[in-house]
């Protein structure tokens, strides 16, 4: 018998040119210079319980706590904290926390912010603690975020290697958000100066997924479309792929591997190995590394296709049900939960995935050689 011929696999990524984010209007006034993803505020229902996850499973080390709250920062990390775990009736996010260029910046923010009509809150130096004077508002896509520059410096560990475990975490690296519309909220964030590393399109050009970053990597933000707005997941590097490998040897040795949701694994978008793993609360929480540079100012967007089965797990991986479906609700500024707007456009999942979980576009024929 002949062996069936290989059909072709799917089409690469595309490389689309980049181009510049928008530019206001003559006039219009500029947005605040971001430097990077900073931080983010998680409402825990269980502080003791968080942070046993986060300090003695994921190895993030403790800046200060008391009975409602926990402030956490990876080794390599300098500023007072990079999460905080607040006790509240509901596990939902507080707020998305970026870094500004300067003191000057925050007053950016403020006025940027109240030009666009949206809520605005003016924060006093230790609202937060460890952090200096801020803006936090609720953004156009319905998100609490924060600006600041001033900050508690704390001792960097990065080279007490003697207090790391074999997982180290080195720094939070990006958020990752869901939202109804993907395109409008790509014109939002090149508005703020963030530039598009890579995206998920159909072939109608529906665009289910964007990547942008203002640090010099992948992403600070993506922007996941689904029902929103949500929060998918924060992220933390660590320097090595064997790390992510241990975060899961050590849930497995603890019998927590119920914690682990998917993965380890390498994407295809960012081209990253990682590993999500939920906590108590089941907040989403990616380790992540070996992403690239992205600091060209010429550096070109990466499309692709949404039947791509590689695109969101190198190996052709499956995604988990869960992974697509299960998102954090989001507060506002009064700490109420947002309403969640229904994406009108194709859910990737429903385009992607079949019955058994697995892409349309995996190849299951018979592979050259092979017995037929």
């Amino acid at each position: 018998m002949t062996t069936p011929a290989v059909p072709p696999p799917p089409p690469v990524p595309t490389v689309r040119p980049g181009t510049p984010a928008p530019t206001p209007e003559p006039g219009a006034i500029p947005p605040p210079d971001i430097v990077r993803a900073a931080y983010a505020e998680l409402v825990v229902t269980d502080p003791a319980a968080s942070r046993e996850f986060y300090v003695d499973l994921l190895g993030l080390v403790v800046t200060h706590e008391d009975e409602d709250t926990v402030y956490l920062r990876a080794f390599e990390e300098y500023l007072h904290h990079s999460l905080v775990l607040r006790r509240g009736d509901g596990a939902a996010l507080a707020a998305l926390a970026y870094r500004v260029r300067s003191p000057g910046e925050v007053d950016a923010a403020e006025r940027y912010y109240r030009a666009l009509g949206v809520p605005v809150e003016r924060r006093a130096a230790g609202a937060t603690r460890g952090i200096g004077p801020a803006v936090r508002v609720l953004d156009p896509l319905g998100f609490p975020l924060e600006f600041f520059y001033e900050a508690e410096h704390v001792p960097r560990l990065h080279q007490d290697y003697d207090l790391h475990g074999a997982g180290a975490i080195a720094r939070l690296d990006h958020f990752n958000i869901v939202v109804p519309d993907v395109a409008r909220a790509e014109r939002y964030y090149r508005a703020l100066g963030f530039r598009v590393t890579e995206d998920i399109r159909g072939a109608d050009d529906t665009l289910y997924a964007s990547w942008l970053h203002r640090k010099d990597t992948v992403h600070d933000i993506a922007l996941t479309g689904g029902d929103g707005p949500r929060l998918h997941h924060i992220a933390f590097s660590t320097h090595e792929r064997g790390q992510v490998l241990h975060v899961c040897d050590l849930l497995g040795a603890r019998r927590r591997s119920a914690h682990i949701e998917r993965g380890p694994g390498r994407h295809g978008v960012s081209n990253a190995f990682y590993v999500y793993v939920r906590d108590p609360d089941l907040h989403r929480v990616e380790i992540y590394t070996t992403d690239y540079y992205t600091g060209d100012p010429d550096h070109p967007v990466l499309s692709w296709d949404v039947r791509d089965n590689q695109r969101r797990d190198w190996w052709g991986n499956p995604v988990v049900p869960s992974w697509y479906a299960e998102a954090s609700t989001v507060l506002d500024l009064n700490g109420k939960p947002q309403p969640v707007f229904a994406r009108e456009e194709n859910h990737e999942a429903e385009v992607t995935v079949g019955a058994d979980g697995f892409s349309f576009a995996r190849d299951t024929s018979p592979q050259v050689g092979s017995p037929s």
